[in-house]
Parts: structure tokens; sequence; C-alpha cells
């Protein structure tokens, strides 16, 4: 008990910590009040280790006493959205914040947010404008839509859509298109959601003309399309092509609209991906109204578009919803940065992140991997092996499903250790790296890196190595 009793009278007290030398850095990051409650916690949690006999002197001195109070507020008050660096291969990585953005783009949501800016004021006319009013003339130009309506994502622009064109009336859609997307959202939901009836045609895998048209009633007021974007159904197969639908539209004066998912305003099969239709090739269908997203393949910011017929648009412009819906003025800048690089002579190729990284060619992942291997094999020193292997990559975001994107992995394989353990590691670092295990190696693609994340990464592996061998 005397023991028990030294170890208690030893802890400092609260204000003894707070005048401790260690405790200016502290002092300046986290206000008083917040921070004198965790020093709190963590003596009353040291105090009931002591009484629990779980506890040794060591960790009661004022120096491991600062360093707990530190971790706890870094824990409790610290940033939790964090970089990270993406060795996984897979681009627009939904759960890494899909797209990131260039650094011009970044500049411009950077210019916006620390000033005022014309975001709902019409300069000419000097009055109250419309938010929208900033994208549309972009838009009409790079799809050939005659208006456009952007929300906060797409879920939120399809919501919109058929909230405004089907509220109470039936919309038709193919039974082979219900798709759910990642985070449970299905259409049939969103559709229920809206106000709208779902009218299901056709067959999982085969769906003709004449269902949509055997569909048609009085209650009928919109025929969707979903791009299986993340997703494809192969083998004894049938849609109805766009023209088609289109024609069917227009037959019966009954909108139709395509839910385009990863919305891509480039030809990306030069690269030897499987052929994505754009936006463009959509509305030059017929179709008279497309959604899609600002990120994914786009390569902007979270964002859902509306593009297409300027009465379809409009009604959808005016529902109340829409306020609910509306992007802030930080996405719209970057948006509107993002689209303004596709109309740049040079193109989106060299400018946004995603199209340079998707567009990569084998001689630029072969010479990132080679660089790479060399630099952890350098720094990391012996007890490993480090190789080149092949990997597959892919778009991601839930894009090109069918499409590979071979190149180049680095293995790293430590003799007296586990890739799970390592890995868990590098998920811990400052910044965490996120990498994917194969045959008990750590499977390194760098297609993802940012700049910068090359000359790091090595450094960041041989101290994950060290934390695990202390473990």
């Amino acid at each position: 008990m005397t023991d028990k009793n030294q170890l208690l009278r030893s802890l400092p007290s609260v204000d003894k910590l707070f005048r401790d030398p260690a405790f200016e850095h502290l002092n300046k990051l986290y206000a008083h009040d917040l921070l004198k409650k965790i020093v709190t916690k963590v003596l009353d949690g040291l105090r009931s280790r002591i009484l629990c006999n779980t506890i040794s002197a060591e960790y009661c001195t004022s120096e491991q006493i600062v360093r707990e109070v530190k971790e706890a507020a870094y824990q409790a008050l610290g940033p939790k959205l964090k970089k990270v660096i993406n060795a996984t291969g897979v681009i627009v990585h939904t759960n890494l914040g899909r797209s990131p953005l260039s650094e011009k783009v970044a500049r411009r949501i950077a210019e916006i947010a620390t000033v005022y800016s014309n975001l709902e004021y019409n300069l000419d006319l000097g009055k109250r404008g419309e938010r929208n009013a900033h994208l549309k003339n972009l838009m009409k130009e790079l799809t050939g839509a005659e208006a456009a309506l952007a929300v906060n994502n797409n879920a939120a622009a399809v919501l919109l859509a058929l909230s405004s064109l089907a509220p109470g009336k039936e919309v038709i859609v193919s039974r082979g298109e219900l798709i759910e997307i990642g985070g449970s959202f299905r259409v049939p939901d969103v559709m229920k959601r809206s106000g709208s009836i779902l009218k299901e045609v056709g067959t999982t895998n085969r769906t003709h003309p004449k269902d949509y048209r055997e569909a048609i009633n009085e209650n009928t007021a919109l025929i969707l399309k979903v791009h299986t974007s993340n997703y494809r159904i192969v083998g004894f197969t049938r849609e109805v092509e766009l023209d088609e639908l289109a024609e069917i539209g227009k037959e019966y004066y009954i909108p139709t609209m395509m839910d385009l998912g990863s919305g891509c305003l480039v030809d990306l099969s030069k690269f030897g991906l499987a052929e994505e239709v754009t936006v463009q090739a959509v509305l030059s269908k017929g179709i008279d109204v497309v959604s899609f997203s600002g990120d994914k393949l786009l390569g902007g910011p979270q964002a859902g578009i509306l593009a297409g017929r300027s009465d379809l648009i409009e009604t959808m412009r005016v529902n109340p919803l829409a306020r609910a819906l509306r992007m802030d003025k930080l996405t719209l800048a970057g948006l509107e940065a993002t689209l303004e690089e596709y109309v740049s002579p040079e193109g989106p190729f060299d400018s946004i992140p995603t199209i340079q990284m998707i567009s990569a060619s084998p001689e630029q992942l072969q010479d990132s991997a080679e660089a790479l291997a060399n630099a952890v094999k350098a720094e990391v020193g012996s007890n490993i092996e480090v190789s080149i292997e092949k990997g597959v990559g892919r778009v991601g975001g839930g894009a090109l499903p069918l499409s590979d994107l071979p190149g180049p992995r680095v293995a790293v394989r430590l003799r007296n250790m586990s890739a799970a353990r390592v890995e868990a590691e590098l998920r811990r670092g400052i910044p965490p790296v996120i990498v994917l295990t194969k045959d008990d190696a750590i499977m390194l693609d760098a297609r993802g890196f940012r700049a910068g994340d090359s000359a790091i990464v090595p450094k960041l592996i041989a101290s994950a190595i060290s934390r695990s061998e202390r473990s």
C-alpha cells in the first residue's frame, strides 16, 4: 500500500503540469479549458491504474505524463481528416477522397475562400444573380447542352430531377439498370424518396424498345436510363440504345434522362480502356437530360451536374429542393476551375491529376517503380527483399469496371516479420500510407502518388518496420 501511496503522491497537480516547459507547445495549440479536462482525465486514469496495480513508477513521471497528455489531446482535439498516400493502384479511390485536385484548382478555391465574390450577384445588372450562371457557358460549350445546373453530388442530381419532373408520376426504368452503388445508394430507394413511382420494364439481362412502349400510359412522366458504371452484364444481353430511347420519348412526348454516374468529357479508349460513353455523346443522341459527377472521371470536386433541355433544367432550378442540395462557393470555384482546363489549348491530360494518372504511359510507371524500389532498398537496408512485379490498377470510383490498368508494383518482403504488421504501422504513420498486401508482401503502386510522395514513402516504410520490430 505504501508503494501505491508514494506513486499517488508523486503525480503532479494539474497546475504544475501547465507550468511545465514541455507544456508550452500544447498551450499554444489548444484552449486552456479543453486542455485542462484532458489533463484531469489522464491523471484520473493514472490514479485508477495505480490503485489496481497495473502501472509502474516509470509511467508516472512528469515527462511521461506530458507525453500521454499530448497523445490524448491530439486524439481528442487534433485533425481527423488528413493527407494519406495512396499506394493501392486505385486512382479514383472513394474511401480516400476520390479525385485529387490540381494545384491550380486548389489555388482558385483558396482565393475565393478568403474574399467576397459575386457568388449570387450579377455584376452587369448590379443586382442579385444566380450561382449556377457561372457554370452555364462552360457546360454549354463543352457538352452542347442548352442549360446546366450543379448540386452537391450526383445522387442529389438524380433526386432533384425525379422530384422536379415526375412527382407522383411513373418513371420507366429497365430492370437491369436498378443499380446499387457505394453506401447502399439504390435507384429504387431514391425514386421512392423523390415522390416518383418506379415502373420496371424488361428483364435483368434483356430489355427491348417494345418494353418501354408497352409500359407508357397517361401517368408516365419520364423515361430514365441508368449507366451501369460499376458493373457489367455480359453474355445473352440486350439494352435499348440511347438513340432508340430518345426516339421513343419524342414519339410519346415524354422526357428522357440518363444517369451517367461517372461523367466523362474526353475519349479514354486511346489509353487502352474500354470505351466510356461521354456526356457529349449522350446529349448528341437526343437524350433530354443527363446527370453526372463532378469528381470521378471529370476530375473535379464532388458535385452533381445536370445538363440538357433548358425548360427541364429550369424546372429543376426553381424546385425548393434545389436550394437544399446546392453547392457552396468553394465547390463551385473548384468545379469552374476544373472545367476551364477542358477548354484550354492544352486540354485536361496534363493538368487534371485524375486524367494524368489514367493516361500515364507504361514507361512512366516503370521508371517510377524502379526509382521507388531503389529508394526503399537504400533506406531500409538489410532484412528485406524488394522486387518489381506485374500488377493491375483500377480507375475506381465505380467507373470502367472491366478496364484493367496494367503496370508495375514494388513488392517489399520482410524475412522475419509479417506484411500485415507493417501494413498496420504504415496506416499509423504521418502521413499514413495505404498499401495492399499479397503473399505476405507489401505491394506499392506509385501511379497514385502525388508530388513529394516518392521521396518520403521509403522513410515511412523504414519507420513502420522499426516500430513493428519494437512492438
